[in-house]
């Protein structure tokens, strides 16, 4: 992966810069990261070798820029400008710059950036949900070929499902913070963002899980070497339509376990079978109710992204309906936090069967 640091050092602008990496490492050899300062490889893009040929070539990979500072800080104003004509002549490379300063991009991009370049990729980030609703709105509006959204350090629990809605998104990343101050990540919150990118075809990438995890309610500490081989391993990144999510290992609840839990739920527990509900499935007999639970678990929850998945189940209308709420078998949302079968991927004949039982068992008992 190369990485061109035209210049290096940063001012700290919001939560997700309290324990920066770079500020971390410059203090470790005496220097002060808040000095911004312009570097020996400023014009790495154009350097070439003995035999007169670029040393970055596209064979080399995606460009990431400016990692040690930001793309778009106002000390750098000065030098921006010859980067982006590097950039322009450098057409053959393509260039990831990752920002947290995308309200000033209006103000600092060529004359003829039109409606992007497309060997740029602008990626803006948001630890938090007030950092999300204040810098996505900005970041959809601008003109830009390819955009990718990052929340790391995440700091909390986000929604930016309405941000991915319009298809600009071409990936979201997500990890925990590192270092030994780092703050907490949780899985829930992964799964989540997750979630929210399978219910809009957006590709997402769990990058890492910070030196603090918490999983299961237990909180990890993850030594820095296993942080992104840990994340690697969860198989929770996700590629729509291509099967990844399939070799996520996770193990159902027991239906002891799962009824208890369920029993807890103020909404759950409010789903009862009415007298009419009652007569219908004495007239249709439990095989047909069965069979009417498995086609409607096939039909709306077992494809990998279900049309309207979280709206798909009515209130009423079939006992089966309130029995799939009663149960968090309402949504492939509720199927993960409730009976551990991850999102994005397509329900395997075990699973479904699964589901139906589980349906079928709330049904029988409230005969």
């Amino acid at each position: 992966m190369p990485v061109w640091n035209p210049w290096h050092g940063c001012k700290k602008l919001s939560p997700g810069c309290q324990n920066c990496y770079v500020y971390r490492r410059d203090s470790s050899i005496g220097k002060d990261a808040s000095e911004i300062t312009k570097t020996g490889s400023y014009d790495l893009p154009l350097k070439k070798d003995r035999q007169g040929r670029f040393k970055l070539t596209p064979e080399s990979g995606v460009v990431f820029t400016c990692m040690t500072s930001d793309f778009f800080l106002p000390e750098a104003d000065g030098w921006r400008e010859g980067c982006w004509d590097i950039i322009r002549q450098r057409s053959d490379l393509h260039f990831h710059i990752i920002t947290k300063r995308i309200d000033r991009f209006a103000e600092c991009i060529p004359d003829d950036w039109g409606d992007g370049w497309e060997n740029v990729t602008i990626s803006c980030t948001c630890e938090d949900q007030e950092r999300a609703d204040f810098r996505l709105p900005v970041f959809i509006g601008l003109p830009i070929k390819h955009r990718r959204i990052v929340s790391e350090p995440m700091l909390e629990e986000i929604n930016i499902e309405k941000y991915l809605a319009d298809g600009l998104i071409e990936q979201v990343t997500c990890g925990g913070e590192s270092g030994e101050n780092a703050r907490l990540c949780s899985f829930d919150w992964v799964k989540e963002l997750r979630r929210q990118c399978v219910r809009s075809g957006v590709p997402f990438y769990f990058k890492q899980t910070g030196a603090l995890f918490r999983m299961n309610g237990k909180d990890y500490r993850i030594e820095r070497r296993f942080q992104m081989a840990q994340a690697e391993k969860s198989g929770y990144s996700y590629t729509p339509n291509t099967g990844c999510a399939d070799r996520i290992r996770y193990t159902l609840p027991t239906r002891a376990d799962l009824f208890a839990r369920l029993a807890k739920s103020t909404f759950r527990s409010r789903f009862r079978l009415s007298d009419e509900d009652r007569q219908y499935i004495a007239d249709k007999g439990l095989d047909v109710i069965r069979a009417h639970a498995a086609d409607f678990v096939a039909k709306k929850l077992a494809p990998e992204n279900p049309p309207k998945d979280g709206r798909q189940t009515p209130m009423r209308g079939h006992p089966i309906f309130k029995a799939q709420h009663a149960t968090a078998c309402c949504c492939r949302g509720c199927l993960e936090k409730w009976h551990n079968i991850p999102s994005g991927k397509t329900l395997t004949d075990r699973e479904c069967a699964y589901i139906t039982d589980v349906l079928m068992d709330w049904v029988v008992k409230r005969l």
